[in-house]
């Protein structure tokens, strides 16, 4: 079961670094679509740690 809260997590991570980039582009629109693809990345990882596991 630990796995797949690992894996949420891992999402969650990726999220942060795909918000990090898209911060890092921001004047641009390109950088609000890839900041708001991290941010929803970091929210669905968070929301699925929350989710039971299935045996």
């Amino acid at each position: 079961m630990e796995k797949a809260k690992t894996t949420s997590w891992t999402v969650a991570a990726i999220g942060v670094a795909v918000a990090a980039l898209g911060w890092s582009l921001l004047p641009s629109l390109w950088g609000a679509g890839i900041l708001g693809f991290g941010i929803a990345h970091i929210i669905l990882g968070l929301l699925d740690t929350q989710r039971p596991t299935v045996k």
